[in-house]
């Protein structure tokens, strides 16, 4: 297989359960979950509340541990941390630092990852006219709203060009506007050769972007489908023209008659969606240079997002796991052995010469006796007498 082919995200089994004080099952979070993430699309994880969409975000990151089954980032364990500067995370809430603006929050972030400072200043301005900031750059983050804080949180993510990007509900908090911004930013991300798995319970904004989605429920896959398969209708015929008169309207319904077609569900006009409605107001408002103290509109996505990157063949191969070398535990029993085995003379010259040592290094720091009172009579020295005598009977012992 193609390096290029293989999934970016994949679990096999995947299941985390909780548990309380007494070590028993508390809380079964995800129960042998199976993901595919595959390169370039972006991929939808629905539920409810309490449905697992988090904890499988959280153990992809290792942040968490699975209690059983495996993951797979770019063929490697999410622990690896060379996996870590190839992934983007978005979280639910963002938690930056108040008292530093966008320009600090995003230069704090490149040095992160070791960007140097040409780099870091080039990808930040972008960064900001991308996510509609530029203007608002100087403001500390404490004084920017939920919607602007998610934008700056999206900036962050992005700051180091990730293959993989997770976002948490990333229109949270947003105006129709973000909305619609944040969902064209994904679709272009996405065409661009990015790789997204997108949580959100906005449905609508999931249909607009998601190639791919897995419902969950109870910790458990329920569906799992392309948007179109999932959401098509059998059962139905839907057929789009321009306007028709009432009179041929009526006569395709006779002709649905003589042709066995029973009953015809409506027929009407079709209805644009109220966000578009919404979209198409705003801008007649900006064209008539109507001031507003939010984000301005976004700009082109940061031509750096774009650079293709080479794709390392060992690294998609060769797991982190192959390459730890093991290492024999010791056990106390084989430390009790060597311990016994040395001679009891090499132990008592070695603390001789560790005193002697010690004496030298505090007599060297002493000061001057100008300079301090008289010091206490100095402490008797040990009774060589006693070691050579202890020596001795070791020798004895020995050749008996």
């Amino acid at each position: 297989m193609n390096p290029t082919e293989f999934p970016v995200a994949q679990t096999a089994g995947l299941t985390k359960i909780f548990k309380d004080f007494w070590r028993r099952d508390r809380v079964v979070a995800v129960d042998d979950l199976n993901l595919e993430v595959r390169r370039g699309e972006v991929f939808g994880l629905l539920g409810p509340n309490g449905s697992g969409k988090s904890t499988t975000i959280k153990m992809l990151l290792g942040l968490l541990y699975p209690t059983r089954g495996r993951i797979s980032l770019f063929g490697r364990p999410p622990t690896d941390v060379a996996v870590k500067a190839r992934i983007g995370f978005l979280p639910e809430e963002s938690f930056l630092y108040r008292f530093l603006n966008a320009r600090e929050t995003l230069d704090l972030y490149g040095r992160i990852f070791q960007q140097h400072s040409k780099q870091r200043r080039e990808r930040i301005d972008k960064l900001l006219d991308m996510v509609g900031l530029a203007a608002e750059s100087k403001r500390r983050i404490g004084e920017y709203s939920k919607g602007m804080a998610r934008r700056i949180g999206l900036a962050q993510a992005l700051i180091n060009d990730p293959e993989f990007l997770i976002l948490d509900e990333p229109t949270a908090g947003l105006d129709p506007i973000g909305i619609r911004q944040i969902k064209d930013v994904i679709r272009e991300l996405a065409s661009k050769g990015k790789t997204i798995l997108l949580s959100s319970h906005l449905l609508a904004d999931v249909e607009d972007v998601c190639d791919r989605i897995t419902i969950l429920y109870g910790g458990r896959e329920r569906s799992t489908g392309s948007i179109t398969d999932l959401l098509c209708r059998e059962d139905r015929t839907q057929i789009t023209s321009e306007k028709l008169s009432s009179e041929t309207i009526e006569e395709v319904r006779n002709l649905l008659q003589r042709s066995g077609q029973k009953k015809i569900l409506s027929v009407g006009a079709p209805s644009d969606r109220l966000e578009k409605f919404f979209m198409e107001t705003i801008e007649r408002a900006e064209q008539t240079n109507a001031r507003s103290s939010g984000a301005r509109r976004a700009g082109a996505i940061a031509d750096f997002l774009g650079e293709t990157k080479p794709v390392n063949v060992v690294d998609q191969l060769v797991s982190a796991a192959d390459r730890e070398v093991p290492v024999m535990p010791v056990t106390p029993v084989e430390i009790r052995r060597k311990a016994s085995d040395e001679p009891a003379k090499q132990i008592i010259e070695q603390l001789t010469r560790v005193d002697a040592a010690s004496t030298r290094h505090a007599e060297e720091e002493l000061p001057a006796a100008s300079d301090v009172p008289p010091a206490a009579p100095p402490a008797p020295e040990a009774d060589r007498s006693v070691i050579d005598a202890l020596i001795k009977d070791k020798k004895d012992g020995d050749d008996a």
